[in-house]
């Protein structure tokens, strides 16, 4: 899992997503409203709301609540909430770093709420650039494999656009790419008729951290208590796992 900005299990992930569908619809629905604030409704000339939406689509959030979101976020329906993005910095336990992404209408609450979770579960805030430092910014596509979504046919069609990586994940690939050749790598994908899970710009580290059976269960409860806040809507972290360790966890 090494260089993944988020916790190296997604699979673990999507389990425990799916026991909190209603914050991750939360969650969706600020990133397609905050999309189409900056950019506009239109999805050929908006390739962030697009991914948004194709997020959405793929968590099975309903049509009625994209459209809304949509309407909200470009000011067509005459409301709409403004968001503001904040960065923190923390460690969790064994050093771990973490850089939270909050997307909040509440400065004041969102900060509470980051510093109650992280002090709660073995972690400690950090100043600023203290962690950011080893993070930069990556385009991450993820690309669920079967019989005829292969790595070699993921990388027959992605070659020529400049892909940085594409990594086996067992049941997925996943691709990192700059975040200005995301569209084009999505678009090759789509011309092969690859259908893709997400396409998203992350933080990812450059300095990943191998982890015990011990630290990753106590690194993930500190990133569950993090993306139980509707206020916060990305953890990125250097935590990393060997696949021991990970099926270890799929275990329990």
């Amino acid at each position: 899992m090494s260089g993944h900005s988020k916790w190296a299990t997604t699979k673990h992930k999507k389990a425990i997503i799916d026991g909190r569908r209603a914050k991750l619809f939360a969650k969706l629905i600020k990133n397609i409203e905050v999309a189409a604030r900056i950019g506009g409704p239109d999805l050929e000339g908006n390739p962030t709301l697009y991914d948004a939406i194709q997020k959405g689509r793929k968590s099975s959030l309903p049509k009625d609540n994209i459209e809304s979101a949509v309407k909200r976020g470009a000011g067509l329906d005459g409301s709409g909430v403004e968001y503001q993005t904040i960065m923190y910095e923390g460690y969790g336990p064994n050093g771990v770093a973490l850089l939270i992404e909050c997307l909040t209408d509440n400065k004041n609450r969102a900060a509470a709420e980051v510093r109650l979770a992280v002090s709660r579960n073995g972690g400690t805030m950090a100043d600023p650039g203290s962690v950011s430092y080893q993070f930069s910014r990556k385009g991450v596509i993820l690309v669920e494999k079967n019989e005829t979504t292969t790595e070699d046919t993921v990388l027959d069609a992605v070659l020529e656009v400049g892909v940085e990586d594409v990594q086996d994940r067992g049941y997925q690939l996943m691709i990192t790419t700059d975040p200005s050749k995301m569209v084009e790598v999505r678009e090759a994908l789509q011309s092969k008729e690859i259908d893709y899970e997400s396409a998203d710009v992350e933080f990812v580290s450059s300095m990943p951290v191998q982890t015990d059976i011990d630290t990753a269960r106590k690194v993930i409860a500190l990133i569950d208590a993090l993306e139980d806040s509707d206020e916060v809507q990305n953890v990125y972290t250097n935590f990393d796992m060997s696949a021991e360790v990970a099926a270890q966890l799929d275990a329990e």
